[in-house]
């Protein structure tokens, strides 16, 4: 995904000289590429994540619009008081692009992994949350966050995620979209992983299930009405996210399950009060951790079985 980013930043950075590149020492070559394009809108902060959200509430202040782009876990829980403070609280058009959300940093452990930035997040006023499935989607969060007057926060993958999308991307800000169709139950899932729902989709159509798998591609705003819809033509609702089920995307269909009175059974599927556990691949560590194709199928089908 981190192409795609660079890919939409730089059509961005063509059109408009008011569009900065904050970088954090993690960037790419063609980050690199870009500078020597665009010197004057390309700034790296080095390994100082707090000034850089700082700053970039600064330049917003003078009519910049920056792209805060650097690592998902220093930018949702190191940063985070700058991000309420200086980003939120003012309101600054700032745009905050977090690499490798939930467990892509596979190999460096729990303190990279990014499993429960929705919940810290999803609190702060004013802040939009973009959580784009695939290389395309994340070419068209980029360009929607681009129009939105305010902050927004881009949680994105970084291991070479599967392309769900043969051709343009439909992509709207709050708005879900289904991917598959289907009768048995109603899956609701954010960010990459959706490749590997699509996937037990599929092995779980050889034992009679369909699914309907629907995208959320924005978790803030929260497309209310997608559940409310949902839950009147399924019994079983399910949720699947590569983040902690307490405060993530199941605990939003939870909360409009509750507040609107809907008769639905709600399965959440993701970590459990857990940490991640493991080192490795990607692939490996979602293993490991209950995520992988094979546990997604295994829960889902566990799901469909209770009444």
């Amino acid at each position: 995904m981190q192409t795609s980013y660079v890919k939409a930043l730089y059509e961005l950075i063509k059109k408009d000289q008011n569009v900065i590149s904050c970088l954090s020492d993690s960037g790419t070559d063609y980050d690199e590429l870009i500078a020597r394009e665009f010197p004057s809108q390309v700034v790296n902060f080095g390994i100082s994540e707090n000034n850089q959200v700082a700053a970039a509430a600064g330049l917003a202040s003078c009519g910049k619009i920056p792209f805060v782009y650097t690592t998902n876990a220093f930018i949702a829980y190191r940063s985070y008081e700058f991000v309420r403070d200086d980003v939120c609280l003012q309101n600054q058009n700032v745009k905050l692009v977090g690499m490798g959300c939930g467990l892509n940093w596979s190999t460096l452990g729990s303190t990279h992994h990014t499993t429960e930035d929705i919940a810290a997040l999803k609190v702060l006023p004013n802040l939009t949350i973009l959580s784009p499935a695939s290389p395309k989607e994340l070419e068209a969060a980029v360009a929607a966050a681009y129009e939105i007057s305010g902050p927004v926060y881009i949680r994105m993958g970084m291991s070479n995620e599967q392309e769900i999308f043969n051709g343009p991307v439909n992509f709207k800000v709050g708005k879900n979209q289904v991917i598959k169709r289907g009768t048995t139950a109603a899956v609701f899932v954010t960010g990459s992983i959706i490749s590997a729902v699509l996937d037990a989709a599929e092995q779980l159509k050889k034992s009679g299930i369909t699914l309907q798998v629907i995208n959320v591609s924005t978790i803030k705003p929260f497309d209310e009405a997608s559940v409310v819809n949902c839950c009147k033509k399924y019994h079983n609702i399910i949720s699947v996210e590569e983040h902690s089920i307490i405060g993530g995307l199941g605990s939003s269909i939870a909360d409009i399950i509750a507040t609107k009175n809907l008769s639905a059974k709600l399965t959440k599927i993701g970590l459990a009060d857990a940490f991640a556990k493991g080192y490795g691949t990607h692939d490996e560590v979602l293993a490991a951790n209950g995520l992988s194709t094979k546990d997604i199928a295994q829960k889902i089908k566990q799901a469909c079985a209770t009444v």
